[in-house]
């Protein structure tokens, strides 16, 4: 077997050595070598030979990696573990550890009976649950249901599995009972439901079942690495194309579920203000038309459904996140539209902090991403946008009235362009190593800002970060703090600190008679700090801990199967140009008194000590009376969070959760930055050596 990988790897050795290792950009390759008949299985081969030999992780295809291979396309195909029973994985063991050889072989066979066993019980399990409609269900028993079945054991046997659909579909139809629905709508909206769910597995091509196992070897790689296929590769071309038009949401199938990863900014969905990363669409519908059911729908078609023309009305029905187990279902009406990038780039604006009878005004400036208009820059236009024409303008302005220290908001920054971050830098620090690259073999690439020493604003600086914040904003926040620059204030970031390439398959000859073959994700490198620690997994460590409502254990790169490990390389020469850490535990102290004493902050700790507790239950009860109780008791309990908040800055209270618009909510955590920043502007001002004086702070070179 190992003989028909060799000319592969000795093919991809020439192709690829000098391609993929000395750049990110698309593959182009020539000369490839006689197609086998089955397209998947040369593919199969081609991925398999590139994971083994390109990937960073070095990982070689062998028993280990095998078994991985297996339990995770059993988790791919049924995540929360509603369908197979423990006797299929005990069928199948067989091939546990045979996997490597199969890939190798470019064998599909066995995957595709597997997928075959999962089609039959996938129609089993709908054609019970539609059973289960025939009866009425008595909602006063007290039982319970789990709503997250990810780490349960395997189905015993058949009628194991005929007790966890009863809960299922009784929790289904409280769900749908609380929403207001009568009992005909319940019984019609499950029947389609389910209906549709065996609908959609039966609709699935080998293509799409190559992709689920194709992913389920990425995967074992690192999380960032997928392959997409010919359908999905066009879907991501159309998407890019048309990615600033729409409701502006990046979305994931999660089950039987559609779940919302990220909301891109100045989008529909972000702007108002009642949609969330981890809300699940469970319903969408056309202008004031009908809403329909889309549990189980294919990703692609709910996309479909919700993608429409600019200026046209999408109703979504969600299960907020934010509410956990007691989400109860909420409409939201969003008009589709192109995304401007004004609304989208870097925007600024002035809070003012009183200190002893003294107003210090404090310049915030928001960077949703690290953006470039690559097609301008490259056209040679004098005018072109970018994170960093934008935020130096942004600062001239912010000077001109007067700021004594500035707010740099990376919170929900996901990343973007390397290029941009580093320039970024720039306009704070002097010439200097911003983030080193190393790539699987070794080799080390120091990325430099070499702007000439054009520091632009030298005052009193803050970075505000979340646990949204990623790649590009972690070697911003990173860079800032390793230069002692300024504060780091937030939460620990995501945590990405790995490099990506896009490799087209069909340039590596596997295209056969028309019919492309997809695309390869494959992480290539690694970021490391200017100190050689790398921001994988750990992310960036504030100086300052801001309250935040996510889950440390569930969200972030950490959180994240097989992803990478931390560690380090060798440091670069620098020069750090600041003194911050210096003053960083006077100001934690007196970080500390606020959070303890101010009703602003201590109203947020106990909203998001809430959210937490919340989303970390998974068990509901099948009670209605007790479902609703806790229900009220959970909206009671956020409500009255939000209105001590309200109070806290003199606004008046509100009556309902309906009425809460997130946008107009004081932003507590930024006028704590900002107050952080107005205690470093003063801890300097009677220190005479070094002070920052307004003529320092607004001085541009």
């Amino acid at each position: 077997m190992m003989r028909r990988l060799r000319p592969i790897r000795r093919w991809l050795a020439l192709a690829l050595a000098s391609v993929v290792l000395a750049s990110y950009a698309v593959l182009a390759l020539t000369n490839p070598p006689a197609r086998p008949e089955s397209q998947f299985a040369h593919a199969e081969q081609m991925i398999g030979a590139i994971l083994a030999q390109y990937h960073y992780r070095s990982q070689p295809l062998d028993d280990e990696l095998s078994s991985e291979v297996y339990a995770a396309y059993f988790a791919a195909l049924d995540p929360q573990r509603y369908y197979f029973l423990a006797s299929d994985l005990a069928h199948y063991s067989q091939y546990r550890t045979r996997l490597d050889d199969l890939l190798r072989d470019g064998e599909l066979e066995p995957v595709l009976r597997i997928f075959e066993t999962y089609r039959q019980r996938v129609r089993q399990r709908s054609e019970f649950a539609i059973s289960q409609l025939a009866e009425p269900f008595d909602f006063t028993i007290s039982e319970t249901f789990d709503l997250d079945r990810s780490e349960a054991a395997w189905a015993i046997d058949e009628a194991a599995l005929d007790e966890i659909w009863r809960k299922r579909v009784k929790n289904d139809a409280l769900t749908l009972k609380l929403a207001g629905k009568s009992v005909a709508e319940i019984r019609s909206t499950l029947r389609d439901r389910y209906h549709r769910m065996a609908r959609s597995v039966m609709q699935q091509h080998d293509e799409d079942v190559f992709q689920i196992y194709m992913n389920a070897w990425t995967g074992v790689f690192d999380p960032h690495s997928s392959y997409l296929s010919p359908r999905r590769s066009e879907n991501f071309d159309i998407n890019m194309s048309l990615s600033l038009e729409g409701i502006g949401a990046l979305l994931r199938s999660e089950g039987d579920y559609t779940e919302i990863v990220e909301l891109i900014p100045g989008g529909p969905a972000a702007q108002s203000g009642e949609l969330a990363a981890g809300d699940r669409i469970i319903g969408v519908g056309q202008g004031e038309g009908a809403i329909q059911d889309v549990v189980g729908w294919r990703l692609g078609d709910v996309v479909e459904l919700i993608r429409g023309p600019k200026a046209t009305t999408v109703q979504l029905q969600v299960l907020p996140a934010k509410a956990g187990a007691h989400a109860t279902p909420k409409f939201v009406q969003l008009v589709r539209n192109r995304i401007q990038l004004e609304e989208q780039a870097a925007q600024s604006e002035l809070l003012t902090i009183t200190r002893n009878g003294h107003d210090y005004r404090i310049g915030v400036i928001d960077i949703p991403a690290f953006y470039v208009d690559f097609e301008a820059a490259r056209m040679g236009r004098e005018d072109y946008r970018s994170t960093t024409r934008d935020v130096r303008e942004l600062l001239t302005k912010l000077k001109q009235q007067g700021i004594d220290g500035l707010v740099i908001d990376l919170r929900g920054n996901s990343g973007g362009s390397l290029q941009e971050a580093t320039k970024t830098t720039g306009l704070f620090i002097e010439a200097g190593p911003v983030v080193q690259v190393r790539r699987q073999t070794g080799e080390r690439e120091v990325i430099y800002d070499n702007d000439g020493h054009r520091i632009v604003y030298r005052g009193p600086l803050a970075v505000l970060v979340d646990r949204f914040s990623a790649s590009a904003s972690e070697i911003f926040a990173a860079a800032i703090q390793d230069y002692d620059r300024g504060i780091i204030i937030g939460d620990r970031t995501f945590g990405k600190g790995t490099v990506q390439s896009m490799i087209d398959l069909d340039r590596l000859g596997l295209e056969q008679q028309g019919a492309p073959a997809g695309r390869l994700k494959l992480t290539i490198a690694k970021f490391y700090r200017i100190t050689g620690a790398s921001t994988q997994r750990v992310g960036v460590t504030p100086d300052i801990t801001l309250p935040a409502a996510t889950n440390d254990e569930l969200v972030g790169e950490m959180a994240e199967p097989n992803a990478l490990p931390w560690d380090h390389i060798a440091p670069v020469p620098f020069e750090r140009t600041g003194d911050v850490q210096q003053w960083v535990a006077t100001l934690q102290k007196r970080h500390a008194s606020r959070m303890s004493s101010q009703p602003g902050l201590q109203a947020v700790i106990d909203q998001y000590r809430h959210l937490r507790a919340q989303r970390s239950r998974t068990e509901v009860s099948l009670n209605a009376k007790i479902r609703r109780q806790q229900r009220e008791q959970s909206n009671q309990s956020r409500l009255a969070a939000i209105n001590r908040l309200l109070r806290a800055y003199d606004r008046e209270p509100i009556q309902s959760l309906k009425k809460i618009n997130a946008d107009k909510l004081p932003d507590v955590l930024l006028q704590e930055a900002a107050r952080v920043v107005a205690d470093l502007r003063l801890l300097r001002a009677p220190a005479g050596r070094g002070e920052w004086s307004q003529a320092n702070i607004n001085r541009s070179e």
